[in-house]
């Protein structure tokens, strides 16, 4: 069974980082792709940053290029997202998604964490 849990979102300033976690039991990363989305007030979903199930592949929206790393811990079956140099526009719910490559699927998706930037 597939289960995605964030953890550590919370409240930072401008300019200060984060780094979230998402715990994915029941993901051999091997055959999953990793991604990160958040969504924030009024607006629509947006992909923030992907890994493919190699892991050697990534991709992350214009607005968090330079800022923000998605990586994976076999070991601890975990995805991360560091983000550093946190804007007020970065403030969202994220989640977390698990897609299993070559598959028609549906994908999981995490409950969601809130981050917020503010002075």
């Amino acid at each position: 069974q597939v289960q995605l849990v964030e953890s550590g979102g919370g409240l930072v300033q401008p300019g200060g980082s984060l780094k979230l976690s998402c715990a994915a039991s029941g993901v051999v990363f091997s055959i999953y792709a990793m991604s990160w989305y958040r969504q924030a007030p009024g607006k629509e979903r947006e992909l923030v940053a992907g890994i493919d199930h190699t892991g050697m592949i990534t991709n992350y929206a214009d607005s968090v290029k330079g800022r923000f790393t998605i990586s994976v811990d076999d070991a601890k079956n975990t995805v991360y997202l560091q983000m550093n140099s946190l804007e007020p526009e970065d403030t969202a719910v994220y989640y977390c998604q698990a897609n299993r490559a070559y598959s028609t699927a549906l994908p999981y998706w995490g409950q969601g964490i809130q981050v917020t930037v503010s002075s």
